[in-house]
C-alpha cells in the first residue's frame, strides 16, 4: 500500500495540485474540521458508496490516526482502485481546515 505523510499531503496541497482526498472518520468527527476539499465516507459506508468513485484517479485516504484510512486503503485497492494512505491522519495534520 503506498503512503503518504500529512506534511507530504500538505506539500501537494500548497503547490496547487488537485487532489482527491477521501476522510473515512465519522461525521461527528469531521465536524471539528477536514482537509479542504475532502470527502467525507465514513469508513462503514466505504464498500456501498465505492461505485461513485472512479477507478481512474487516485484518491488519498484519511482518518484520524492512519489505522481506518489503512483498512479503507487496503479494501478498496482490492477492489481495483489506486489509494494511497495518510499516515499519521488528522492527528498529524497541520495544515488548514475547514
Amino acid at each position: 500500500m503506498e503512503q503518504l505523510t500529512a506534511k507530504e499531503v500538505e506539500a501537494l496541497l500548497t503547490q496547487g495540485k488537485t487532489l482527491n482526498i477521501i476522510d473515512v472518520r465519522e461525521v461527528e468527527e469531521v465536524a471539528e474540521g477536514k482537509i479542504p476539499g475532502a470527502v467525507n465516507i465514513p469508513l462503514g459506508l466505504v464498500e456501498f458508496r465505492m461505485h461513485k468513485l472512479d477507478k481512474s484517479k487516485e484518491y488519498i485516504m484519511v482518518c484520524r490516526s492512519g489505522g481506518r484510512s489503512g483498512r479503507a486503503s487496503q479494501f478498496l485497492e482490492s477492489q481495483g482502485f489506486k489509494v494511497i494512505n495518510m499516515t499519521g491522519g488528522m492527528l498529524a495534520w497541520e495544515g488548514k481546515k475547514e
